[in-house]
């Protein structure tokens, strides 16, 4: 991210496990998310290309951690084919804040996913219908006040 990058710090963390619970390590672990004003590097010109996207290999343990933002929600494009349909429907096109990864380790199954974040705007109405209770995230402050964490461990099931 941006070395000035808005929005409100966020520690990502968890652990990769195998089914049977041993931990992997190596895992890799990809992310990218919206920024703090909901636009998508790659997607934005003003923003540099790869701007909150990466990739991060667990330890030994199969732990991993990610400092970013905690992104915004987002209108889906409104112009077009998509456009009519959202209107003729009386829909919104609200997208809830959230996360985008995958999770990968040799010999497993790969697992991509999106994670929202507990009373986010759009959760309960996602445009996309998205939303299920085992993929809302609920950070809680950091201690010294300087931004929020959220711990979520994944679980795959072998190749």
């Amino acid at each position: 991210m941006r070395s000035n990058e808005a929005g409100v710090p966020l520690l990502f963390q968890g652990q990769v496990r195998a089914g049977d619970g041993a931990a992997l390590a190596g895992a890799i672990v990809e992310i990218w998310h919206a920024d703090d004003e909901g636009f998508y590097s790659q997607f934005a010109p003003s923003l540099p290309e790869w701007n909150l996207r990466g990739t991060v290999v667990a330890d030994d343990q199969g732990n991993y951690s990610i400092r970013t933002v905690q992104p915004a929600p987002y209108q889906i494009p409104t112009d077009g084919s998509c456009g009519r349909l959202i209107r003729a429907a009386g829909w919104h096109a609200w997208r809830p804040a959230h996360l985008h990864l995958k999770v990968s380790a040799v010999g497993h199954q790969l697992v991509t996913t999106q994670l929202y974040f507990k009373d986010g705007s759009h959760v309960a109405d996602d445009i996309a219908s998205a939303v299920k209770p085992e993929l809302i995230l609920d950070p809680t402050p950091v201690s010294d006040s300087t931004g929020r964490e959220v711990t979520y461990d994944f679980v795959l099931d072998k190749a």
